[in-house]
């Protein structure tokens, strides 16, 4: 009875009214309690009904200071109405929720500048990013309360979308709960060149997909029982760049979608309400070769893809944005003719370097487990004390993960990217659209992947990084490990 369960917001009109609920207008639906065995007293609450316009992050890039773009973040307190005639305590990072979106390229040398104004220690880790240790964001570079931390870098990678985030010891998930997260948008020759949709917020959506429970006073409700930190913490409100039920104007051409998982422990399998066909074009860390055509996209906490989807000749035409696992609707696309420059995505987007298995000269295995009271990487739980594997500079590794519980997990490696090469042993069970660079792996129950893994550019015998389940409570219930590159 701790935490309020909204109804999902997908139930059509009759199963509200069958439900007891009060019938909606384009003014939002209004919802009145409904009582289970693990919910509260539902007090009346104007619920968005896609009448809300979608936030598009605002994007920085970068103030240029003797040759160092300089990127000034500020990781606060706010207060966000998430409906009607309420308002919730939240974190965010140069607003009230989420962060502004930065843009960078590479070559570019950044200095990433966080100032933390909360009444707590956190840290800012650049998921996706390639960097030294010390600048990782870890669990080691605790930014205190009213200090600041900059994360220094030259930036040395393939066009992508990563993401920042909090990475700070056993409060990870809560605080990306409270709201802190945002995208970095990396551009390369390849990205500015090709014939792709490319203008930010117009035919270029960032969009973050979320979850959350809030409670009888319209907080955020993050007090997951121990089934639920095994189980993973899925909310049943949903999150699109801060707002419930959004919708958005685009014009009839090709747009890019860049699609973040930024949920503590969902699992989205996303596409269109319509089944239609699109195409994705990048994985978390890099372009695909080709693009490749598919109707659903499945995202894991972390994940990233990027999608190309033509909506030519489609003026006037309503569409969603679903997961389907849950049959949700998360965002609202009304096409409208207005004419700009159109794109026509080609059919070779990059040049990739790929390793085999013959080039590897090390082979690394670690299993996933667990159990009520803890989670576990070969056997051990996270200690920030212990170096868990030492890794040579420039050796291509084979890095072999299973999952040995019947839960989802994910795997996740920090400043580099990977490959998959085999699933379950079978390198013809990996699918076309992650057969590019990637930093976060789903692993389904009982599974295993292969990965091939070499890092780069940076050694440093005392300052480690994390490898971890991205699922947000494993990782901090200790399902992470540290390594060193030598």
């Amino acid at each position: 009875m701790k935490r309020r369960k909204f109804l999902t917001l997908s139930l059509t009109t009759a199963t509200l009214l069958l439900a007891g609920c009060g019938g909606g207008s384009n003014n939002g639906d209004s919802m009145s309690s409904m009582m289970s065995s693990n919910s509260s007293d539902l007090s009346s609450v104007s619920v968005p009904d896609f009448n809300s316009k979608l936030v598009i992050p605002p994007l920085l890039e970068g103030v240029d200071i003797n040759g160092v773009l300089n990127f000034d973040l500020n990781i606060q307190k706010g207060i966000t109405s998430f409906f009607e005639g309420t308002t919730t305590n939240t974190f965010g990072i140069n607003g009230n929720f989420l962060g502004s979106t930065l843009r960078v390229k590479n070559g570019d040398n950044i200095s990433i500048n966080f100032t933390n104004y909360l009444d707590e220690d956190t840290t800012m880790h650049s998921h996706g990013m390639h960097l030294p240790a010390v600048m990782d964001g870890g669990v080691h570079q605790i930014i205190k309360p009213n200090n600041s931390w900059s994360s220094k870098y030259t930036v040395k990678q393939k066009a992508c979308t990563n993401w920042y985030h909090p990475h700070l010891m056993g409060k990870t998930a809560k605080h990306v709960y409270k709201g802190l997260a945002g995208m970095i948008i990396v551009e390369d020759d390849d990205s500015i060149s090709l014939d792709i949709p490319k203008t930010y917020g117009v035919d270029d959506i960032p969009l973050i997909f979320q979850d959350r429970f809030f409670d009888a006073n319209y907080e955020f409700d993050y007090s997951p029982s121990m089934m639920e930190i095994m189980r993973g913490y899925n909310g049943d409100v949903f999150l699109l760049n801060g707002k419930i039920n959004p919708y958005i104007e685009l014009q009839a051409k090709e747009v890019r979608f860049r699609l973040l998982n930024g949920s503590n422990s969902t699992v989205y399998d996303l596409g269109f309400d319509d089944f239609r066909s699109f195409k994705q074009i990048a994985t978390d860390n890099s372009f695909l070769e080709k693009p490749v055509d598919i109707t659903r996209v499945k995202l894991s906490p972390g994940e990233r893809a990027e999608i190309v989807v033509n909506f030519s000749n489609e003026q006037d035409k309503t569409l969603y944005i679903k997961d389907f696992t849950q049959d949700k609707e998360f965002l609202k696309i009304d096409i409208i003719d207005i004419k700009m420059q159109q794109t026509t995505t080609p059919g070779t987007l990059t040049s990739l370097q790929k390793f085999t298995q013959n080039d590897a000269t090390n082979k690394r295995e670690f299993v996933l487990s667990g159990n009520m009271n803890g989670f576990y990487i070969n056997g051990v739980s996270m200690d920030k004390d212990v170096i868990n594997e030492i890794i040579p500079l420039n050796q291509v590794e084979i890095w072999e993960v299973t999952n040995d519980m019947m839960l989802n997990h994910n795997f996740h490696i920090h400043a580099t990217h990977f490959m998959i090469l085999k699933r379950n042993s079978n390198e013809f069970d990996v699918e076309e659209n992650e057969k590019g660079y990637k930093d976060t792996v789903l692993i389904p129950p009982n599974e295993s992947v292969t990965l091939i893994v070499k890092m780069t550019d940076y050694k440093d015998n005392i300052n480690p990084y994390m490898y971890h389940c991205h699922f947000l409570e494993h990782e901090d219930a200790g399902m992470m490990g540290q390594f060193i590159v030598t």
